[in-house]
């Protein structure tokens, strides 16, 4: 009879947990569960083939040279528990009928996995989009490299008409592209300029925001900065040679600068695999944050097609779900069907002031006060400078609270309804 050692017993009984991706959803989840799993029972490991970790909301700042390169990098592994296995491979194709993922030379199991593999822009999916214009007089800032372009750009660039466009919905933070054409009124005015530049945004939406009620604050915001606005604007193509942005009803929005969202999709890996929608997003149960398709495989921020903002609030909101969800999972109980698309997006405006808005699945942006009702001190749909200040703490609250999987005080997962004002009317003109 063959004597099987104790520590090799003990691997043959422990089960796995694997994680997808290091961005701000994974990191979150490798937090939470460390905590929560029992060591000698449960194997957490994440994958992720990139070695630096990025806040992206700071790349909104880059062009403006609000924030610096070293602000908004760090490198990703000393934010993984040191008794996380950390492998940085390319990750080749998920096979969820045999539990297994392929990687660029190894195969791992899993008995759970986390997809946490997000989403990135897309500009080959609009015609002309990767002219010869592309990195030259059209630029995006969803990347580290297009925001430092940008950044490059706007620092000798004497003026004229600036777009700033948006391809289609669903995108990675909804309000950004609002906020940087907020960012550039001020930094022309700064600058002296303002004068020199024509701004006009442009929508696939039939207003300025996804939300009505916002809509309405933005419109004003939009009007009092002078910012044209183009709304049901859905592009066909960029034309390279007249600088013009083309939709499919040959509208034609001319351009010295174009500053675009390109089309937002998930990972590739999600298209290889099958798991995916027609934009690589994974179907997934808007509550519990299950795979519709395999009950071992649990979605989480950009690459889920819940229909929330892709925002860091939303992933650790959704985190605490999930952290939740997998526990009973595993235990073998029904699971919480509790996410409820909880937002909480600050929206810089220029000046030294921000907006603050509160919203989930069913109930759109409201004034009030947040997180204490009557005493704030943040105003939800009203500019202030503590909005402001919110906003730029959020960065230190993201690199030593939220990736750490550390709750954010008085701010529930859930949306409180204390201390909002629902009796706005939405005007969407």
């Amino acid at each position: 009879m063959p004597i099987i050692e104790p520590n090799k017993t003990k691997l043959l009984t422990m089960k796995n947990l694997l994680i997808l991706g290091a961005g701000t959803s994974g990191t979150m989840m490798a937090n939470h569960l460390r905590h929560k799993l029992y060591k000698d029972q449960w194997k957490i490991t994440i994958v992720d083939q990139y070695k630096t970790h990025y806040y992206q909301p700071g790349f909104l700042f880059l062009p403006f040279d609000i924030y610096t390169e070293k602000q908004v990098k760090k490198v990703g592994k000393k934010f993984i528990p040191k008794d996380v296995v950390y492998i940085q491979k390319k990750i080749e194709q998920i096979f969820p009928e045999e539990n297994k993922v392929q990687l660029e030379d190894e195969t791992l199991y899993y008995d759970v996995l986390i997809v946490a593999t997000g989403s990135k822009i897309a500009p080959e999916e609009t015609s002309g989009l990767l002219g010869p214009l592309w990195k030259k007089d059209i630029f995006d800032f969803y990347t580290y490299e297009g925001a430092l372009a940008l950044r490059d750009k706007l620092r000798n660039w004497e003026g004229g008409k600036l777009v700033v466009h948006i391809t289609e919905m669903p995108i990675k933070c909804p309000v950004a592209p609002l906020e940087f054409s907020f960012l550039a009124d001020d930094y022309f005015r700064k600058k002296g300029i303002r004068d020199k530049v024509d701004i006009t945004y442009v929508t696939p939406l039939s207003g300025a925001f996804t939300k009505p009620t916002c809509t309405t604050a933005l419109n004003y915001l939009l009007k009092e900065k002078d910012i044209k606005i183009e709304i049901d604007f859905a592009i066909e193509s960029v034309d390279n040679e007249t600088k013009e942005i083309v939709d499919f009803a040959d509208r034609r929005i001319p351009f010295d600068l174009l500053v675009t969202i390109p089309t937002n999709m998930g990972d590739e890996v999600i298209a290889k695999s099958g798991l995916g929608d027609d934009l690589n997003f994974i179907p997934t149960h808007h509550n519990t944050l299950q795979s519709l398709a395999h009950e071992n495989i649990f979605v989480i921020g950009d690459a889920t097609n819940v229909p929330a903002s892709k925002a860091g609030s939303v992933a650790h909101f959704a985190a605490e779900t999930l952290t939740d969800n997998i526990l009973l999972y595993i235990d073998g109980y029904p699971l919480k069907k509790e996410f409820d698309g909880h937002a909480n997006c600050f929206i810089e405006t220029g000046n030294n002031k921000a907006l603050l808005i509160d919203f989930n699945y069913d109930q759109e942006p409201v004034h009030g006060t947040f997180p204490f009702s009557k005493i704030g001190p943040l105003k939800l749909l009203k500019e202030s400078i503590f909005n402001h200040w919110g906003k730029l703490a959020f960065r230190w609250i993201y690199w030593n609270m939220l990736l750490k999987g550390i709750a954010i005080p008085f701010v529930s997962r859930n949306m409180s309804f204390k201390g909002k004002v629902f009796d706005i009317k939405a005007d969407n003109k």
